[in-house]
């Protein structure tokens, strides 16, 4: 006999309240507004007098009643109904140093004191890479763009100024891409777009592949698109769907064939202020690791300095790091290894030769891996992040084996949000 479902009781919402006239006091870590309750207020600046609607702690702003002196005019036609961005609104100084004041508290939180070097800030138009979302439009076209606020729903945007001109002048021919890949009610494709030396690389992933995936049809189509707007290639899943160039970007001295869907920074100026401190940190090194490496980012900058051991989970990342090193005679020899750092990471053994360390790992952090460099002998390690806060659970764990964190950069790699990237540098 079938037993019956256990009653769940429906999640409590928060109490909702009237309409009120508030004070923004400061500015939340999601970038809102936050007033006395607290209340949370999207788009609003500290200091500002705003109404706000009926609704719970988080609500909408009716007007704006005394504007702040750093408000200043979105410089997107798009700004607050696409979810891309939250930040236009604030001048850029105070909203720069309200991310590295960010920074700073989630250190003190780890009672962590460092120099924090003058923050590096990504200008508009710079961003290589995009991930945009597809809904079904016109035949011959799909509605293209970014999600929009508190939705599934796509806002099909016209022009973004944190891309690239490159990117921002494909839109159109990516609508027509994009335009083949509805066969499947299911289907919700994302385009994931990188401007590389030879051409734009799109890497296709939501299509529904259980009803078998797109027809002969539909994928000549795509192609015909394709080529008609010289993409160097397309890929489905990590299928190729269309090649007419192998994507490649220059890296140091070398040049790196990108596999499918392969990582890299945002920005590629944010990306050359990371390596140069890295590199002004390893200066003298004799042996060096270079831990979660990617296609080399790092790595084959570091080995004009010194031999390399390179590691990292993502083997066509690795297998591409590989290659690219017959394009860069001169440098000091790059050991490149395919592994798991969260299951098998480099023991403190493994890095008894080894002085200085490089980690960069995903936004869960190393704690694996900082553990075995807390182990080691290691003189200098130099951890880039993207969270912050697995940053300084990994800096707390490599402070009380011995390691100062003698200075760290900031990095605003991703404009007008509330996202903050960085390097710190560790000596024992």
């Amino acid at each position: 006999m079938r037993r019956p479902r256990p009653h769940r009781a429906k999640p409590t919402e928060a109490p909702s309240g009237p309409p009120i006239e508030v004070v923004i006091e400061a500015m939340g870590g999601e970038g809102d507004g936050i007033a006395a309750g607290p209340l949370y207020a999207p788009f609003t600046l500290p200091g500002e007098r705003v109404r706000l609607a009926a609704g719970p702690q988080r609500r909408e702003v009716e007007a704006i009643l005394e504007a702040s002196s750093e408000r200043v005019t979105p410089p997107c036609p798009h700004f607050g109904v696409c979810g891309g961005c939250a930040l236009q609104h604030w001048d850029h100084e105070p909203y720069l140093r309200w991310k590295v004041e960010r920074l700073a508290r989630t250190l003190a939180r780890e009672r962590i004191e460092t120099e924090i070097l003058p923050a590096f800030a990504a200008p508009p138009h710079s961003r290589r890479r995009l991930a945009l979302h597809a809904r079904q439009g016109r035949k011959d076209a799909a509605r293209l763009g970014f999600k929009a606020r508190k939705s599934w729903d796509v806002v099909d945007i016209t022009e973004c100024p944190i891309a690239d001109p490159a990117l921002q002048a494909a839109l159109p021919a990516l609508r027509r891409l994009a335009a083949p890949l509805f066969e499947h009610p299911k289907s919700a494709p994302t385009l994931h777009v990188t401007l590389t030396a030879t051409g734009l690389d799109i890497e296709i992933s939501g299509v529904e592949r259980k009803s078998g995936g797109l027809s002969a049809d539909a994928r000549m189509r795509l192609a015909e698109f394709a080529a008609e707007a010289d993409f160097a290639r397309v890929t489905m899943d990590g299928e190729i769907a269309y090649l007419a160039r192998q994507p490649t970007i220059r890296i140091g001295q070398a040049t790196v064939a990108l596999p499918a869907g392969a990582f890299l920074q945002a920005v590629p100026a944010a990306e050359a202020a990371m390596v140069a401190l890295a590199m002004e940190a390893s200066v003298g090194a004799e042996r060096i690791a270079d831990l979660f490496c990617g296609v080399g980012t790092f790595t084959l900058r570091l080995a004009e300095i010194a031999p390399v051991l390179a590691a990292d989970g993502a083997a066509p990342a690795v297998r591409a790091l590989s290659s690219a090193l017959a394009t860069a005679p001169g440098l000091k020899g790059v050991t490149a290894e395919a592994r798991d750092l969260v299951k098998r990471p480099v023991l403190a053994e493994e890095l008894k030769r080894i002085d200085t360390v490089v980690f960069d790992p995903p936004r869960a952090g190393a704690a694996e891996q900082s553990a075995e460099i807390a182990r080691s002998k290691v003189a200098r390690a130099i951890g880039v992040s993207c969270n912050p806060a697995t940053f300084v659970r990994d800096a707390r764990t490599l402070i009380d084996a011995g390691f100062v964190l003698d200075r760290l950069l900031p990095v605003d790699q991703f404009l007008w949000s509330p996202h903050v990237e960085l390097v710190g540098v560790f000596s024992r």
